[in-house]
């Protein structure tokens, strides 16, 4: 797969908000499948969850492993470091050095 349709995968994952939601649930630790359906519970049936879970998987922001009944979702930081040292390390860079120099005119 190229890199662009890799990317194209993650951005899509992260356009929306409920996928954003499961993936700061697992930013401090997995959670099994059934946890992540609990948590959505008022406004998504199971169904709907493990859907945006495949999503996330395709795209490589969710890494899950079977532990006996239970399916164990772990966060892949990895394809959004490579989003941020793409699209926006380059970016902020030159942001922040724009601010240095107008701060130097300024002072100077």
């Amino acid at each position: 797969m190229s890199r662009e349709a890799r990317d194209d995968l993650v951005f899509k994952a992260l356009a929306d908000s409920r996928r954003r939601e499961i993936l700061d649930l697992l930013k401090d630790s997995a959670r099994t499948t059934g946890e992540l359906c609990e948590h959505f519970a008022r406004t998504l049936d199971r169904c709907t969850v493990m859907q945006h879970i495949g999503v996330l998987e395709k795209a490589g922001l969710v890494i899950s492993r079977r532990e006996g009944r239970q399916r164990w979702n772990h966060l892949n930081v990895m394809p959004i470091k490579e989003l941020h040292d793409r699209w926006i390390s380059p970016y902020a860079a030159s942001a922040v050095q724009l601010l240095a120099r107008m701060k130097r005119d300024l002072e100077g």
